[in-house]
């Protein structure tokens, strides 16, 4: 093999203009896929080679890989693989953080999601172990032997001692286990809680700071004294300043308007990374709970904290049921 015709991407190496231009350039490529088959559905349109629309790093790190594997003894072709998807996916995760301060959190956390996953799909087909062992010599007991001969609590040509001596001068092997694609498992999962919770946040935060205040009135008062328990007694949850039926509609209706009009552009968003409904739902799906979640955590509050004619002329809080309904319709 000539040298340049694989050149893996080094993590280190800076992102050329264009490699990080998401979300455009992804758009760009939806409705060039879009107008050219002719198609009326934007995400069901297929390029004839959809390597082409990778991250460049993570297309060069897979064509070098699928031509090496059948060239190369399987022991020498792991070395490889496992240097090779580690510095793919550190590169991946370098362009993320890119995109998140050029665009949006948002966009970097879907431009990794996708592409690690692309990633852990591609490497699959190879039938080997990305885990690799390495093995170095320590040397650093030896500081602590040195300092005893010069404090002259030991002796350099104590020959008495010279099978002890040369334990003492012999290094230690060190070995380490690097498993590049449990890292790769890893990192994505943690990148899919991480867009999980800050989508959640983006919805439903003022219901959860809602839900925490009135927690924490809960536990202080039943951390209290009993004059302060008899006195909070005499004060309704409504009453408190923060939790007044207004207040209360308030937040509903921050967290109605979030849902009719944030969460349509994050599910946009989604579609535009993530080509695949059965992708999208798997990452949808936890946070529909959350949302679901913080709603039927309030509802119990108002029912149990608040009269019928507060929560039906007032807060007039959707129900359940509906919820499920208009984040099904979503999808």
């Amino acid at each position: 093999m000539k040298h340049g015709e694989c050149n893996l991407v080094e993590a280190g190496t800076p992102a050329m203009k264009g490699e990080t231009s998401y979300p455009s350039s992804a758009y760009l490529f939806c409705v060039w896929s879009w107008i050219g088959t002719g198609s009326s559905n934007i995400e069901s349109a297929q390029s004839p080679d959809i390597s082409r629309t990778w991250y460049p790093p993570l297309e060069k790190t897979i064509s070098c890989l699928s031509k090496l594997y059948r060239c190369l003894e399987p022991a020498v072709f792991t070395g490889l693989a496992q240097e090779a998807v580690e510095v793919c996916s550190l590169s991946i995760q370098k362009a993320s953080k890119l995109i998140a301060k050029r665009s949006s959190a948002m966009d970097g956390q879907l431009f990794l999601i996708k592409f690690l996953l692309i990633l852990r799909e591609q490497i699959a087909p190879f039938d080997i172990e990305f885990s690799v062992t390495h093995k170095e010599l320590d040397f650093s007991h030896l500081l602590e032997h040195l300092r005893r001969i010069l404090r002259g609590q030991a002796s350099l040509f104590d020959w008495s001692r010279s099978s002890s001596l040369a334990r003492t001068l012999s290094p230690r092997v060190l070995e380490s286990q690097i498993d590049a694609k449990k890292e790769l498992e890893k990192s994505l999962k943690a990148t899919c809680e991480e867009f999980i919770m800050s989508v959640t946040k983006l919805v439903v935060d003022p219901m959860l700071s809602f839900v925490t205040k009135v927690t924490a009135v809960k536990v202080a008062l039943s951390a209290g004294s009993q004059n302060q328990k008899e006195s909070a007694l005499t004060k309704p949850l409504k009453d408190q300043a923060f939790a007044t039926p207004e207040k209360v509609a308030e937040l509903v209706q921050k967290v109605t308007s979030a849902i009719q009009q944030e969460l349509p552009r994050v599910m946009g968003k989604m579609k535009l990374y993530l080509q695949n409904p059965a992708t999208r739902a798997i990452l949808f799906k936890p946070i529909k709970t959350n949302i679901v979640e913080a709603h039927a955590q309030v509802h119990s509050l108002l029912k149990s904290e608040y009269s019928p004619e507060d929560i039906q002329n007032v807060v007039n809080m959707i129900s359940i049921q509906d919820l499920q309904a208009q984040l099904d319709n979503l999808m």
